[in-house]
């Protein structure tokens, strides 16, 4: 991980330059919050974080150049991903990788919310959120896919971004909430396989299916597009996966 640029220390300061003007401390400290969130992300996706391994605060903030507290910020939402875990007296650990059995669990659970996302949000999407699911379906066609994480960070960013729009525009915040609690599952899920993105173009035309459901306002078949696409999801990550 590398040295924040400026190289200087949360704190030292009672204000950091943002967009060219002065901001306050409750900016600051949210921009190094994602600015390690970030960093942390990348090293645990590209493996440099080792499941098991104690992810250091007061280590990180040395590494980063700064305090503690956006560390902290940064390491709870990791949390909300399943990527790190905070265990009782000792800080944070990296979780271990998927097994089998969690991925089938995951999966089962997708496969009983989102198709009924989808068939929902068919009936009540208006144009803007028609847009919005457009766009982030364009973002996947457009996103790279190289091998390391900073090259296929967006790609991910716009897959998640398009289940969470979906569930969104059912208008039902129960409905929302429940796939949220598994949406933060997606990254680690993507450790599963361990190779990366193998499936974008399947991928996309099943995003695209989705879309053109919903588009045309036919609720079965948005149903079953999402469906298809979550089976073929767990068929290609099971598929891809290193043998234990």
């Amino acid at each position: 991980m590398h040295t924040q640029s400026d190289g200087t220390r949360a704190g030292n300061s009672p204000a950091t330059q943002v967009n060219g003007r002065k901001a306050g401390r409750a900016v600051s400290r949210q921009v190094l919050a994602d600015h390690v969130y970030a960093e942390l992300l990348e090293s645990l996706m590209d493996g440099r974080l080792a499941p098991g391994a104690v992810v250091s605060i007061d280590g990180t903030a040395r590494d980063l150049d700064v305090s503690p507290t956006p560390v902290r910020e940064a390491l709870a939402r990791l949390e909300h991903t399943g990527l790190v875990r905070r265990v009782a007296l000792k800080g944070y650990r990296v979780a271990p990788v998927f097994t089998q059995e969690d991925f089938a669990e995951l999966m089962e659970a997708r496969l009983a919310i989102e198709p009924v996302n989808a068939r929902l949000a068919c009936t009540r999407i208006d144009r803007h959120g028609l847009d919005e699911l457009a766009e982030a379906v364009a973002d996947l066609k457009s996103a790279p896919r190289g091998p390391s994480f900073a090259e296929f960070k967006d790609y991910l960013e716009a897959d998640e971004r398009f289940h969470q729009l979906v569930a969104r525009q059912t208008g039902n915040q129960f409905m929302e909430a429940a796939y949220s609690s598994l949406g933060g599952q997606v990254q680690r899920f993507r450790l599963f396989g361990g190779v990366g993105i193998t499936d974008a173009e399947q991928a996309i035309a099943e995003h695209q299916a989705v879309l053109d459901a919903v588009a045309a306002g036919d609720p079965d078949r948005a149903e079953a597009a999402m469906a298809e696409h979550i089976r073929n999801v767990r068929s290609r990550a099971i598929a891809d996966a290193p043998e234990s």
